[in-house]
């Protein structure tokens, strides 16, 4: 198992919330140069953010990035080429199953919409693919790499058995089909780098919350603990690896 150190040039998305907040503050405390992007502060961290930005000086730097558009996410990788020509890991803390006002879980096929789908997709899955295209040329090198998007076990279609949330359960479904389809193309590419998803159970943020109550004790987790678990699978990935989606304490989760 690597020591987190090793995984000196990262890059998170989502930095400002629950997940990648935290995500953030243990890649800093183990003395990692970290680029943190956010974009809308939906969780109450970005303030906390940039606070944790003027403590580590040098070693933070914050984008704003939306990365449903392609124009931003080309133009961020620009500059965090400029920031440091390679990384060694690339984390995606970010993801949408609902928010405040029509993008809801669909408990049935009346509740379906297009543009809900459209969202849930542009967010899920086409995002981390674009930023695996343009974080690709930067983890070039011989050190270790490593690409890992959020997901999630409803996108399991091997797990999924009480149906319902089409729209979010469709887009982690594909998110996992780019991962795996990804591997494949690193290794014909020869490259080192292993890409992976990330389930990380039900934890106490924005994205939970409207689904907490009926949870057994012990079965939510913090942002603080979700992050270190998610972390510890990271330092213990292989090249057999790459591909799989694991959860929080280190399972695979079937496709």
């Amino acid at each position: 198992m690597r020591d987190l150190n090793e995984y000196s040039n990262c890059l998170v998305f989502g930095a400002s919330d629950g997940i990648g907040h935290n995500v953030t503050q243990q890649l800093l405390a183990a003395g990692n140069f970290v680029i943190g992007t956010y974009h809308r502060d939906r969780s109450g961290h970005l303030d906390a953010l940039k606070t944790l930005q003027d403590e580590h000086n040098e070693r933070l730097h914050l984008l704003s990035v939306d990365i449903t558009r392609e124009s931003q996410l080309a133009a961020a990788f620009e500059r965090i080429r400029k920031l440091r020509p390679t990384l060694n890991l690339v984390m995606n803390c970010t993801g949408l199953l609902h928010d405040d006002t029509v993008l809801q879980p669909e408990k049935r096929l009346e509740d379906v919409s297009a543009d809900n789908l459209a969202r849930a997709f542009a967010v899920n899955s086409s995002a981390p693919l674009l930023i695996a295209r343009y974080a690709l040329p930067l983890l070039r090198h011989d050190g270790p790499g490593v690409i890992a998007n959020l997901s999630a076990r409803v996108g399991s279609i091997g797990d999924n058995r009480i149906g319902g949330w089409y729209a979010y359960r469709a887009a982690k479904a594909a998110q996992n089909m780019i991962t795996r389809t990804l591997s494949i193309e690193l290794q014909r590419r020869n490259m080192t780098t292993i890409c992976v998803g990330l389930h990380p159970g039900t934890v106490d943020t924005a994205l939970s919350r409207p689904f907490q109550k009926h949870l057994q004790a012990g079965q939510l987790h913090t942002p603080e603990q979700a992050a270190a678990d998610l972390l510890h699978v990271i330092r213990g990935l292989d090249a057999g690896d790459s591909g799989k989606v694991f959860a929080w304490d280190g399972s695979e989760i079937p496709p």
